[in-house]
């Protein structure tokens, strides 16, 4: 057997082997991962599994080879999904500002302010803090949903937010610890007419919502943080280098007991919309990519701001950016993106989502519940 056909029989299957796991990427955004977990690696590797069959399709044509025919069957459906990782042509037009019902959203995973360290490593959380505080009132939004928010107290708390944001109102849920409390919160400087929280077994990440009233309408807005994968990337590097027994093992297990919990987190707020009256906002930290189970049920009956008015990368984690986009507002259908931003701020390993959206067709309620 020639060299030219061992080589061109190699190619053809290290292209059908590339094309298969393109092919499994698309399947796992519509399958449970609790059951199947290892059916989300290909869900989460779809950006680089995407550059490689089209780096093997140039390749291919740059050959003349028929076997370009591989990546290019591969690559067709990408044309459905590409858009959930980068857009182009989105100006994102603005209403002028008197429009009662644009509502600017932040959301924004601040990490528990612990992304700004001193020369010795040390974790300044009050320069973070005031950082991120400083942020907030340059973007000037109606409306901060914020997650993995730190402070020492809940008294320490409110006096953060009468202190910085004298000028909405707030709600939050936390969990009390002996070095300190975290969790999520809503700050609105439309009238909240309601609010509670969604608290998820066997896990500190929750979901909290508020009845927010624009324009003499009601809409629901939930503030979600799902369950993460626990994984520090640094330390797998760190394990790998120093050969530490087990690091893939522990990976793994962690990466299964993240995957059980998050479909019945998410299903649960699903539920919870199910009763709701009104129209509802998502936005918060999903965990997950666009790829994913997590994303294909929640944008159900909601339309991604970052499709509809995003420009250039949608990543908003900036471990492997451009890679992961885990951070989402998702409106109505009923509802308008007019814009959508991901500023590039370094005060966590999150970036914040910034979005301009019309509410003029709010759904009419009474009262709130």
């Amino acid at each position: 057997m020639s060299k030219s056909l061992i080589g061109g029989i190699t190619n053809r299957v290290l292209m059908l082997i590339a094309a298969a796991l393109l092919v499994l990427s698309y399947i796992s955004a519509f399958v449970n991962p609790a059951g199947t977990w290892y059916l989300m690696l290909p869900g989460l590797l779809f950006f680089p599994l995407a550059l490689l069959n089209v780096f093997l399709l140039v390749w291919a044509i740059a050959r003349r080879s028929r076997a370009f025919l591989i990546p290019i069957v591969a690559l067709l459906p990408t044309l459905f999904f590409a858009g959930r990782y980068f857009q182009t042509g989105n100006s994102g037009t603005v209403l002028p500002e008197t429009s009662g019902n644009n509502i600017k959203i932040v959301s924004y995973n601040v990490g528990r302010f612990s992304n700004i360290r001193d020369k010795n490593g040390k974790v300044c959380r009050k320069e973070c803090e005031d950082s991120v505080y400083a942020f907030l009132r340059r973007t000037d939004p109606d409306i901060i949903c914020l997650q993995e928010y730190y402070a020492s107290d809940t008294e320490a708390l409110r006096t953060a937010m009468e202190t910085y944001f004298h000028d909405y109102d707030y709600d939050f849920y936390v969990f009390s610890g002996k070095h300190g409390c975290f969790g999520n919160i809503i700050l609105s400087r439309l009238p909240i007419l309601g609010q509670g929280v969604v608290k998820f077994e066997h896990s500190t990440n929750l979901a909290v919502y508020a009845d927010i009233r624009a324009g003499g309408k009601a809409f629901r807005l939930y503030n979600c943080h799902f369950e993460s994968y626990n994984i520090s990337y640094p330390a797998i590097v760190k394990g790998l280098k120093h050969r530490k027994d087990g690091i893939w093992k522990e990976t793994e297990r962690k990466m299964q007991h993240s995957l059980s919990l998050r479909p019945e987190q998410v299903d649960k707020v699903l539920r919870h919309i199910a009763d709701c009256p009104v129209e509802t906002v998502l936005c918060g930290d999903f965990n997950d990519n666009p790829m994913s189970y997590t994303y294909q049920r929640l944008i159900r009956g909601h339309r991604d701001t970052f499709c509809e008015a995003g420009h250039g990368f949608g990543a908003t984690y900036s471990v492997l950016w451009p890679a992961l986009r885990i951070d989402y507002i998702f409106i109505p259908k009923t509802f308008e993106a007019l814009s959508h931003s991901s500023p590039h701020v370094r005060f966590s390993d999150h970036y914040p989502v910034v979005s301009v959206i019309s509410a003029g067709n709010l759904t009419p309620r009474e009262s709130a519940p």
